[in-house]
């Protein structure tokens, strides 16, 4: 059995400012959740211009996490391995895109991939757009969501042991082949940690993809559209519909997370 133990005062301060935080947290999400009936729930997931704008924020925002994890891994690993001139600069770049407002960061993406630019003109020669397009939310979601990945990326490959690396290396294993059979597998819980956080951040995005894509409407940019036109009332079902869907994924992959790190440490 436990013994109980009396808590100190510091720890009751502790265990208070913890719960004002939770508060803080909970409060809004319960207060519009249980403001939102059942039936207007359901009229509002049988709305076609609802289901088709959270099914382009879902598959958008998940695409677009696993083209730069294609990208953004292996670059995170060169980041945490590797020591070379301007590095601290390096990484003070990669996180600007957290920092400036999301409104310019669109502004800024769009200056790069408008009609009238380089890129653009590039673009439209093959019959492509970035704007008011997939691509182009995509784009958005990127930018100001990668930061998410690498970060948690890196830490991850940090954490992983150098010397077990050294050891497969004098042991005749390439290079790539230590990223793909230790690095990889040790560093997995956080990467997908960082996945998890980049897309999440994409899915949440409106001031960058409303600059650069305003149609299709992703579903932040719907949930405004109708709070703006037809007030709380009428936008209020779509978060919460789009609340759940999202938690029941972001829950799906942490334990999936979780699933992996234990079977690795049965392995282990």
């Amino acid at each position: 059995m436990y013994k109980i133990r009396r808590l100190t005062i510091f720890e009751m301060v502790l265990i208070f400012l913890g719960g004002l935080i939770l508060l803080f947290i909970l409060a809004p999400l319960l207060g519009m959740v249980f403001g939102c009936t059942l039936d207007s729930l359901i009229d509002v997931a049988q709305e076609s211009s609802v289901t088709n704008s959270i099914w382009l924020t879902l598959w958008t925002a998940i695409l677009v996490t696993l083209i730069f994890s294609i990208i953004g891994v292996p670059f995170a690993y060169l980041m945490a391995r590797k020591d070379f001139p301007f590095k601290r600069l390096l990484s003070g770049i990669i996180d600007i895109p957290v920092v400036i407002p999301h409104s310019a960061a669109g502004i800024a993406v769009l200056s790069v991939v408008s009609r009238d630019s380089f890129l653009g003109g590039i673009a439209a020669k093959f019959g492509l757009s970035f704007v008011d397009s997939p691509a182009g939310i995509m784009l958005g979601m990127a930018f100001v969501s990668l930061p998410y990945l690498i970060n948690g990326a890196r830490e991850g490959f940090e954490a992983v042991p150098v010397r077990l690396e050294k050891v497969a290396l004098t042991l005749g294993a390439s290079p790539s082949r230590v990223f793909f059979t230790i690095s990889l597998p040790l560093a997995w819980r956080a990467i997908l940690s960082g996945f998890i956080m980049m897309w999440g951040r994409g899915l949440s995005e409106f001031g960058a993809v409303v600059i650069i894509a305003y149609h299709p409407a992703v579903t932040s940019v719907l949930i405004y559209n109708r709070f703006t036109a037809y007030g709380l009332k009428y936008a209020q079902p779509v978060a919460v519909l789009f609340i759940i869907i999202c938690i029941i994924i972001f829950v799906f992959f942490r334990l999936l997370g979780g699933k992996n790190c234990r079977k690795n440490n049965a392995r282990n």
